[in-house]
């Protein structure tokens, strides 16, 4: 395609294709670092081969032998995510190299079909059918399981079981959701209250743990652990930085100057929406240019990009320092992004987090849509119940869900204005089969859209092209034990300048006969983020798209050196052995991640608008559309809004609204 957003290799099924086996050479290197152990990594999900179905999909396609061939290793190595396989389809038919053929009718007739199998889409079936009880919906994933980006690790280590989150995290700040959002959990028997017990919010400080830096000799000239705790001018000479940039970082956290003095409050807050932290940091504070490297990834979390692009005004929201001097009130601004505007007036604490993450909301939505396949009540089973993947699509039960299924097409029998059903083709087991439907949401991604459907105008197509998803990789690692965090009294590790952002002791959640490490001879999991872009300076969405072209190249056997030289530096002094400790590895790539959020100063069009989401996500005829793109905001309760909006516009239901960006309204800023 000529637009650079899909600027892709044409067959992303490559000698280099990141499921490979693993190279584990034999430097001395990586004999220390214990490449060439076995280790029991994650291989199977809910009792089934991950990746077996999709690829018995892709056999008969025509990429089908050497999808088969490259994709033979997801067992053995560990990738996960968004496998090769799953996007092989949407990736030959985006390049021009594959048309579908006519499809073979199923005979199969929905009241709904929903195209995505995530939180948005399972939403959608859920709104749907309490709107309509008698309803008969099918949903479609080109994934072999169901939640998109709520996915769970497994692990057996020691005779244990420990879970850990694959992607989609926690739910945030539940004072903000929407009454759609909080009815539908409540059906779905999840209470947020109820973490306040499942969560341990002491369990680090009665350990005495606290945040950590690691310094990569390869970065700063010399390796240093140094755990941040009181003021900075107490561990920030511990650190290699050079003299000016340790003077600078200590002045910018316990006493920061008012570097915009002489301007009132309104117009600091102006200046500070136009320009990145970047720019504030070295040309408005003039700190030194290490103090660039020291917080470049600092935003990347929250905000999907790096200080190259976050705007000074989200950043002051999320926490970085530098702000206190400049006498500014707690009140949101209109010009910060959905995410600070959240930041700056959260009003609850980060708990409300399964041990699974998301995972465990889109066992309870299915669980409501079907109850065989999900067995056991409340949301304290969840974690641990065994998912029945036999009763996802049973014929003759009201919803079905059908994996390893890639939509390819969408059409109304007729004209949009007046036809009665929709046809939907999709990909299964190399055939192409359609089934009818009387309404379709669209919970797929935005850019997957305008290759379904030929029913859309230009200016629509542009606009959901708009939407370029951020690429990050989520990294469990098991470690037999966490004495080396004990010793070195460290919770979690930020890294600046390496490959990973860092490395955090996952969630202290104990629930429903799950229970979180206790003691230091505990495995425990390490969880590892990384969100590539590209260079500094790049705009955003080239930003995102250098990323997913990383993903190609980096093979399993990249992503494991790169974790273990972090643990082994960063855990140095500790007696920890890379080689000895880590007991399991799975790396979780999301080549379409986050949902990009729209924010200052990149986006010159937020927040006056018109925003490209409101003409992207527009229905027409009997199909809607859904998904946490269609709300520019990557959070688990705008998947669920964006869900439950989409049916109530296929029924013309009256209900309130739901919100658009959650959170305190701000001057002039629409929000609901």
């Amino acid at each position: 395609m000529s637009e650079p957003e899909d600027n892709h290799p044409a067959n992303p099924l490559n000698s280099t294709d990141p499921q490979s086996s693993p190279d584990l050479t034999s430097t001395a290197e990586d004999r220390a670092l214990g490449m060439n152990r076995r280790i029991a990594r994650r291989d199977f999900l809910n009792g089934v081969a991950y990746g077996a179905a999709a690829l018995a999909a892709q056999a008969s396609l025509p990429w089908g032998r050497a999808a088969a061939a490259t994709n033979a290793a997801p067992i053995q190595s560990s990738l996960l995510g968004q496998s090769e396989a799953s996007n092989a389809v949407m990736h030959a038919i985006r390049d021009g190299t594959y048309t579908p053929p006519k499809a073979a009718p199923t005979g199969e007739i929905y009241d709904l079909v929903v195209v995505g199998a995530g939180i948005s889409g399972l939403a959608a079936a859920h709104e749907f059918r309490r709107l309509q009880p008698k309803a008969r919906i099918l949903l479609i994933d080109p994934l072999a399981d169901v939640g998109g980006h709520a996915q769970r690790n497994t692990f057996k280590v020691g005779g244990r079981t420990v879970i850990g989150y694959g992607g989609s995290q926690s739910l945030q700040s539940p004072s903000y959701f929407s009454p759609a959002v909080k009815e539908m959990l409540h059906s779905v028997s999840i209470e947020p209250k109820k973490f306040e017990g499942y969560y341990d919010g002491d369990w680090a400080s009665r350990r005495q743990l606290e945040p950590g830096t690691y310094f990569d000799k390869a970065v700063f000239g010399r390796s240093a652990t140094v755990r941040r705790v009181g003021k900075a001018a107490s561990w920030v000479p511990q650190t290699p930085l050079n003299a000016k940039a340790r003077r600078d970082l200590t002045e910018l956290i316990d006493a920061p100057r008012d570097y915009l003095k002489g301007r009132s409050e309104a117009e600091k807050r102006a200046l500070l929406s136009k320009m990145t932290y970047r720019d504030y940091l070295l040309k408005t504070v003039g700190a030194d240019p290490q103090l660039d490297t020291y917080f470049a990834d600092s935003t990347r979390e929250y905000f999907g990009a790096g200080t190259d692009i976050v705007g000074a005004l989200d950043a002051w929201a999320n926490g970085n320092p530098g702000f206190d001097g400049l006498g500014l009130s707690g009140r949101p601004d209109k010009a910060m992004s959905p995410s600070g505007r959240l930041l700056a007036t959260d009003p609850d604490k980060y708990i409300y987090h399964f041990p699974d993450g998301n995972a465990s909301v889109a066992r309870a939505l299915l669980r409501s849509l079907i109850p065989a396949a999900v067995p056991g009540q409340g949301m304290e089973t969840l974690p641990l119940v065994n998912v029945s993947a036999a009763r996802l699509d049973v014929s003759g039960q009201p919803v079905r869900v059908r994996l390893s299924s890639t939509a390819v097409r969408v059409r109304h029998l007729g004209d949009p204005g007046s036809a009665k059903q929709v046809q939907v083709d999709y990909v299964y087991q190399g055939e192409t089969r359609s089934v009818v439907a009387g309404r379709v949401v669209l919970a797929c991604w935005h850019r997957v859209i305008p290759y379904l459907t030929g029913e859309l105008g230009a200016a629509q197509v542009g606009a959901l092209r708009d939407q370029v998803k951020v690429p990050l990789i989520y990294t469990n690692v098991v470690l037999r034990n966490w004495r080396a965090f004990e010793k070195l009294k460290l919770e979690a590790i930020t890294s600046p300048g390496h490959f990973w952002i860092g490395a955090d002791l996952d969630f202290p959640v104990s629930m429903g006969g799950y229970t979180f490490a206790q003691k230091a001879s505990d495995p425990v999991v390490l969880h590892l983020r990384r969100i590539p872009g590209g260079q500094a300076g790049q705009d955003a969405r080239t930003q995102s798209n250098a990323g997913r072209m990383e993903m190609t190249r980096l093979t399993l056997a990249d992503y494991e050196r790169q974790t273990r030289r972090l643990l082994a530096g960063a855990l140095s002094g500790a007696d920890f052995d890379p080689a000895r400790d880590i007991a399991a590895i799975s790396n979780n790539r999301w080549a379409h991640g986050y949902t990009y959020e729209y924010m200052r100063p990149n986006d010159a069009y937020w927040p006056a608008g018109p925003l490209p989401i409101t003409a992207a996500r527009r229905g027409w005829g009997r199909v809607a559309i859904a998904n946490s793109d269609s709300g520019a905001y990557a959070y688990t309760h705008s998947a669920i809004d964006q869900g439950v909006r989409a049916v109530r516009e296929l029924l013309g239901a009256s209900e309130p609204a739901v919100s658009e960006f959650p959170g305190p309204p701000v001057g002039g800023l629409k929000l609901v």
